[in-house]
């Protein structure tokens, strides 16, 4: 039995091409092509396809708009998302939009059969390269939205970053001229903010968290 597939891409001479080099497996045969998003959806419910290929940037409706949407209304259709676009955060939008797979046009066949196998059984199949970006690209944006949510003021930051360089309070006082107990009293504010009771833990929190560099 030959799967289904629709492609969804829109230019003509892409479609075209990933037709002829798709069919040259007796395994699949392409039952339609989109040139949008919002075609494609359409398509979806006409022609029940077994595994669908998506380009991003198309015109009408996107190639991440439909993916929500056809997860939404068929949700056991996978769809693997083929496109130029090299982008970190493209590749976790579509992975998180329900994406079985994440392929850039100069994939080589067999990684493309590949997926398309993966997909039709249900699985996600992701090249090691990308499933390492998107793991950085989300430990990134951890990382700026835990420091977004905690605002140190311009000389807690001085104290903070002496503190991590092995500073001692006295130090900190006599380098930013003021008093040590003025010092003691800005760490205590940096801990509550941080949600720690302790030089180390704070330092460690705020290199989590990117407010600091050592």
């Amino acid at each position: 039995m030959q799967h289904k597939i629709l492609i969804v891409d829109d230019h003509l001479v892409v479609r075209e091409g990933l037709k002829l080099l798709i069919e040259t497996s007796d395994k699949y045969v392409i039952v339609g092509e989109a040139e949008n998003g919002r075609t494609a959806i359409e398509l979806v419910q006409k022609l029940k396809p077994d595994v669908i290929l998506m380009d991003l940037y198309m015109p009408v409706m996107s190639g991440l708009e439909a993916i929500k949407e056809i997860r939404r209304t068929n949700p056991a259709i996978p769809v693997i998302i083929l496109t130029t676009y090299n982008e970190d955060q493209l590749m976790t939008e579509g992975i998180e939009a329900g994406a079985k797979g994440y392929l850039l046009k100069d994939t080589s066949l067999e990684n493309l059969f590949e997926s398309l196998d993966s997909a039709i059984r249900g699985e996600t199949m992701l090249q090691p390269e990308i499933t390492e970006r998107i793991q950085n690209y989300k430990t990134k944006l951890l990382k700026e939205q835990s420091k977004a949510k905690i605002t140190l003021t311009p000389k807690e930051m001085t104290i903070l970053q002496a503190v991590a360089h092995g500073s001692t309070s006295k130090e900190i006082a006599y380098d930013i001229g003021i008093a040590e107990r003025t010092v003691k009293s800005k760490l205590t504010s940096i801990y509550n903010k941080l949600g720690v009771d302790s030089r180390t833990e704070a330092v460690v929190v705020a290199i989590q968290s990117g407010i600091i560099h050592l």
